[in-house]
């Protein structure tokens, strides 16, 4: 197993004699397939054991967007996005088991850290990843930051060596944000890319899944939640290690 990194070429990680264990934490239903999907199947492929975990229900995403509360509402919206990451796990081969809802309301998880942080700890000790995957402290919604902020702290708590790699999904000051955050972490050999070309098919068509994302469902909607996927279908998956 290796990870190419930015100035440095290839990290090396020795897993023998490892749990060949993985979790992705992902903050509302579609952001693990966006940000690490390709490098999700890759590691299905090689033998690797991935666990994802939802955290919200995405709930709230036509709501907050659109001021869409009918036509789905929320409750129903809950349903139809579990449903979607449900099939687009099964596309990267994540099993059924694989996948784990905590079924947090989408926009609460700030208010309701604690509960979160508790869920967390149970499920890294249970697990002791050799990878874990978790959004960036830097990203515009407070869910991933909270997500990020919740896992960096068990982590630490349980005191686990396992590579933590940070995937961005939106970052804040999106135009210069992500120049100067690649500007400073090149300086401090903190990104890393994961070539998940061979898997980019699988992705793009885990990514069809989430219509309520990625088309239009509703009558009042004029775009799209998520107007362009194109950002999230390279040949490389970046990122941030510490």
């Amino acid at each position: 197993m290796f990870y190419k990194q930015k100035g440095l070429g290839k990290i090396t990680v020795d897993a023998s004699g490892m749990n060949k264990k993985i979790i992705v934490f992902s903050p509302h239903p579609d952001d693990e397939t966006l940000g690490c999907g390709g490098t999700i199947a890759k590691r299905i492929s090689e033998g690797y054991e991935v666990l994802v975990v939802v955290i919200s229900d995405g709930r709230n995403a036509l709501l907050k967007v659109f001021g869409i509360d009918s036509k789905p509402t929320p409750s129903e919206l809950k349903e139809i996005r579990k449903e979607e990451v449900k099939r687009a796990s099964t596309i990267l081969g994540v099993p059924e088991e694989g996948l784990l809802f905590l079924d947090f309301e989408d926009g609460t998880l700030e208010r309701n850290e604690g509960e979160v942080k508790k869920k967390v700890i149970e499920i890294l000790s249970e697990s002791v990843p050799v990878e874990i995957y978790f959004t960036y402290e830097k990203d515009f919604n407070m869910d991933h930051r909270v997500t990020n902020r919740v896992v960096r702290n068990s982590i630490k708590e349980l005191g686990l060596d396992s590579i933590k790699c940070r995937y961005s999904i939106t970052r804040k000051y999106a135009r210069i944000g992500p120049v100067m955050d690649n500007l400073s972490n090149l300086f401090r050999h903190n990104i890393i890319r994961v070539d998940i070309s061979k898997f980019l098919p699988l992705k793009k068509a885990a990514l069809k899944e989430f219509k309520s994302q990625v088309t239009i469902i509703s009558p009042r909607q004029q775009r799209p939640v998520i107007e362009s996927i194109e950002r999230f279908l390279k040949n490389e998956e970046i990122f941030f290690i510490r």
